[in-house]
């Protein structure tokens, strides 16, 4: 059998007439995921793309609701002119700043037909678009971390390793614990999934874990288990540097050589504000945690060698900032930044590789062209830039103004799964003139479009997985033959750009063949520089993975350690920022220039509230994000088609909800039905609501619809982490509960209604 590859692993397929009937995992796969079965499933899917397709009241002109009205199939001729004529009357009327790229990163494992990267370059050819700013998964932490350690490399590059924890380290403090099921994941795929793997290693080595986290099964077993409110992290890690200063813990020398800022850090600690200080039985109040076992660990942490660390979610609140510069400060205090096994990490049991040793050389990308428009906004900031053209807002220190967006270009992502409070983005989404949509499944984004263009699924093209993280490069063979009229994201473009007169730029002459080979061959060049060469291309390509042996890297800041002023950090100082004058000088109240506790405006402690459950949205153990909802593994979670939502079993008790029970979850921005399932291993007053359910309103034609599906963004609000940072803040919703005596339900994947062209 040949070889593919996917976000959640490589694998074998295996094809019956034509049809893939199985992915088998590959062979050199020590922990190969279970979602591997639903890909089969997915290809094939009755409500796959299969021709071009325009809303008839779009087409018509007139007017009618995206969402609700009925579509038109179409030759590829006709989509291809309405879309260019679109594309050119939009440019010579209102300029690139007009037209929104609108994609993001997770389309597929491929780095040629990676859509978001083929989108940007084709609207480069055409002289620019507005494109996004950060991102859902960590942009809080992305944008805040240049300020306190001079680049966000502690979240996207290279961390302590798995195997430098089992030799090292004494003790993991985790805040938000380290989920299993996202050990699964990694963008440009994986041929071996070691992180499980590894942190059993550590455990086996007797590391201690002590997982911080409202749920106790995001860790394994063998943790401790910290229970917390969602939202107080930061309280808590302030509360720890209180008591090591209290006993006499702190590392002064690190501090005084390797920090700036240390001292108005410590005085905030130390309540010299006119606060309180923040000591153990301060935090007790906020936390849920009792002081006694808040200073039981500081005690821990101090004696022995120590790694503190976060997941991704924990800076998807509000204020989100503030845990993450709080961790940095506790490993500063505690001086073992640059040690092996000590100082902190991000992103542990947030992606698969994640522990792994970093590569950054010699993986294949598609390279795009520059966007030669400036315009950008945080991609959190999507409905008020689509509903407020002209309106201003701050971000990272600056005052910008939103563009007028006229036309939305969107391949290979789904923003009714990544965005918040859908139903204000699903009126926001009427307003742009044109919505184009490139999906191989009638997913809730197709359906808000004007122009749905049907592309290929991975299986039916050929491309190379590769990441930065992973030790393998793939041959991604193409298997099956597409469906219908399917066509590759890049063959749209080249159609488009002969229409546009912009070919030449848009292809360089190059096929999708020949575009996969050059992409190789300049990957290959880099990993020749650097001293691990990639084999030659049609010998890769006819074995199919290429895995690189990489020596273990350093320890995370041990140059700088050693030496801060012969190997500075980015930062205006060069060292650590504890207190960052910059930040501070923005004058934001939401983000001060040091780690702090600012209360949100929706979190488990808010007072007088009428939905008292604070609800969680992690990401799901069956599909990632949206992708494979609609197949076996996902479908197979459901409760009578809904999405599951775990909750605390006093709180369900109290509600009269039973294991298995239609649940209405509500609060101000919308409602939805989910099926209940009931644990005590999540913290009383918390629910858990996983992503990636395709959004169903019960009624796409009326405003504020109820969701059918269990899609937990109807609740969340859609405010930034701050100003600074302008992050995603998916955890800070509180909602209600109820049993649902009538639960309605829609198929959330049929396919929408058709109607001959008028």
């Amino acid at each position: 059998m040949t070889i593919h590859s996917s976000h959640w692993g490589a694998f074998r397929p295996r094809v019956e007439d034509g049809r893939l009937a199985e992915a088998v995992p590959f062979e050199l796969d020590g922990d190969p995921s279970p979602m591997l079965r639903s890909v089969p499933e997915a290809v094939h899917a009755a409500n796959r793309v299969t021709r071009p397709a325009v809303r008839a009241s779009w087409l018509d002109g007139s007017g009618g609701r995206r969402g609700a009205d009925p579509f038109v199939e179409v030759g590829w001729d006709t989509a291809l002119d309405v879309v260019a004529d679109a594309l050119r009357r939009t440019y010579e009327r209102h300029g690139p700043s007009s037209v929104f790229g609108g994609s993001y990163g997770w389309s597929s494992a491929g780095r040629l037909h990676h859509a978001k990267t083929q989108v940007g370059h084709f609207l480069a050819c055409l002289g620019g678009f507005t494109g996004h700013a950060g991102n859902y998964s960590y942009g809080a932490a992305d944008h805040l971390l240049p300020y306190v350690v001079g680049d966000a490399s502690s979240v996207t590059g290279q961390v302590t390793t798995w195997a430098e924890i089992a030799e090292h380290t004494d003790t993991v403090l985790m805040l938000g614990g380290v989920p299993a099921k996202n050990f699964q994941i990694e963008s440009g795929g994986t041929g071996d999934h070691t992180s499980r793997l590894g942190l059993d290693a550590a455990l086996d080595a007797g590391t201690r874990l002590v997982n911080v986290n409202p749920v106790r099964f995001d860790a394994p077993e063998r943790a401790e288990w910290f229970p917390i409110r969602p939202g107080s992290d930061a309280a808590l890690l302030l509360a720890l540097v209180h008591e090591l200063d209290r006993t006499g813990r702190l590392d002064e020398d690190f501090l005084r050589r390797c920090t700036v800022g240390h001292e108005r850090f410590l005085a905030y600690v130390r309540g010299a504000d006119g606060g309180r200080a923040r000591t153990a039985r301060w935090a007790a109040t906020i936390t849920g945690v009792p002081a006694e076992r808040i200073e039981d660990l500081a005690r821990r942490i101090a004696n022995g060698r120590t790694l503190v660390t976060a997941t991704w979610a924990l800076q998807r609140a509000e204020s989100g900032e503030q845990p993450y510069w709080a961790v940095i400060a506790l490993a500063a205090c505690l001086g073992q930044i640059g040690l092996p096994g000590g100082g902190f990490g991000f992103g542990y049991g947030s992606i698969a590789g994640t522990g792994n040793t970093y590569r950054p050389f010699g993986t294949p990308a598609f390279q795009a062209r520059k966007n030669p428009c400036s315009a950008r906004v945080p991609v959190t900031r999507l409905t008020d830039m689509l509903s407020d053209p002209g309106g201003t807002y701050e971000f990272d220190g600056a005052a910008h103004r939103y563009p007028d967006i006229r036309v939305v270009y969107w391949a290979g992502g789904n923003p009714f799964h990544h965005h918040h409070d859908l139903n204000r983005l699903v009126e926001a989404w009427q307003r742009p003139e044109t919505v184009v949509v490139h999906e191989p499944w009638w997913t809730a984004t197709a359906r808000m479009a004007d122009v749905v263009l049907p592309a290929t699924s991975s299986l039916e093209r050929d491309d190379i997985a590769a990441a930065s993280k992973e030790p393998y490069v793939v041959a991604m063979k193409r298997t099956v033959d597409p469906p219908g009229e399917a066509r590759t994201d890049r063959q749209i473009f080249a159609a488009l750009a002969r229409r546009l007169g912009v070919e030449q730029e848009h292809s360089g002459g190059l096929d999708d063949a020949g575009a996969l080979r050059a992409m190789y061959e300049t990957a290959r060049t880099s990993s020749i520089e650097h001293g691990h060469p990639l084999p030659e291309f049609d010998e890769f390509w006819e074995r199919g993975h290429h895995r690189y042996e990489l020596p273990a890297p350093p320890p995370p800041f041990a140059a700088f350690r050693a030496d801060p002023d012969a190997a500075p950090l980015a930062t205006p100082s060069g060292r650590i920022e504890l207190y960052s004058e910059t930040v501070a000088a923005y004058g934001y109240d939401e983000c001060p220039g040091h780690p702090a506790w600012v209360p949100g405006s929706e979190w488990s402690g808010t007072a007088g509230t009428r939905h008292p459950i604070h609800l969680l949205s992690p990401q799901p153990s069956s599909r990632l994000h949206s992708q494979l909802d609609m197949a076996g593994v996902s479908r197979e979670s459901k409760i009578d088609g809904r999405e599951p939502v775990v909750l605390n079993a006093s709180d369900a008790r109290a509600r009269g909800i039973a294991e298995g029970d239609a649940v209405r979850l509500f609060n101000d921005r919308g409602e939805t039905y989910a099926g209940a399932v009931l644990s005590d291993d999540v913290l009383a007053g918390v629910a858990l609501l996983a992503t990636g359910a395709w959004y169903t309103p019960a009624d796409p034609a009326a405003t504020g619809s109820a969701e059918l599906h269990g899609n937990p963004n109807v609740l969340s609000q859609d405010r930034p982490t701050s100003r600074l940072t302008q992050g995603s803040t998916a955890q800070s919703v509180l909602v209600q509960v109820e049993r649902a005596e009538r639960a309605p339900f829609r198929d959330p994947y049929a396919l929408p209604a058709f109607v001959t062209r008028r």
